[in-house]
């Protein structure tokens, strides 16, 4: 009886000794054709009239406003209050294997872990005696302070300023209790501290 081991081994020996077919160039065979078909991504970029499509998306930033940015009347009167932060869980929140890691109930105060050293300010960019206010406040050098719209349009605002500017939203105004605008938000050690600021006509 043959030993099954040298069947194996003859055939590895071949296998190493046998040239790769990668390597063989067998030629042409049979008769070829250029491709006629057009280059697809050329057809493409060839009917693009990029001037076109610069000035439409220059259109749509400028036009462009947050669905849901919050409205805020102007103040009309000076005033500051306080916005505890603490905040309370109303539903469980489970961890990977299905534990409880947060149970409903828990409270606490984000301010405990982090921290608003600058603050934010808002405005309504359609009322150009509060946008004159913030280029005189400040706060218009501090660039570490978030600007807030609560009306209007940030693209144009953002080439006036030459700054970033960002949408009011109605989470952000609840949360803080804003009421009326322009108005300036900082930390006051475990509070927020929301001081509206009135414009003499």
């Amino acid at each position: 009886m043959v030993n099954c081991n040298f069947f194996i081994l003859i055939l590895i020996c071949g296998l190493l000794l046998a040239s790769p077919a990668y390597a063989i160039n067998l030629g042409t065979i049979g008769t070829t054709y250029p491709i006629v078909e057009p280059d697809l991504i050329a057809e493409i970029k060839a009917g693009i009239d990029y001037e076109k499509l610069a000035k439409v998306m220059e259109e749509h930033r400028q036009n462009y406003q947050a669905k849901d940015i919050y409205a805020l009347p102007a103040a009309k009167r000076a005033r500051t209050f306080f916005v505890d932060m603490t905040y309370t869980l109303d539903h469980d929140i489970p961890g990977e294997n299905g534990e409880i890691m947060y149970p409903r109930g828990l409270t606490w105060n984000p301010l405990d872990y982090v921290s608003l050293p600058d603050g934010l300010v808002v405005i309504n960019s359609e009322d150009a005696k509060q946008v004159e206010w913030f280029e005189k406040s400040p706060y218009y050098k501090n660039r570490q302070i978030k600007l807030l719209i609560s009306a209007g349009f940030a693209a144009p605002l953002i080439k006036q300023l030459d700054r970033p500017v960002f949408y009011l939203t109605k989470t952000i105004a609840d949360r803080l209790q804003l009421t009326a605008a322009p108005c300036v938000i900082t930390q006051n050690g475990k509070k927020m501290m929301v001081q509206e600021v009135r414009i003499d006509e």
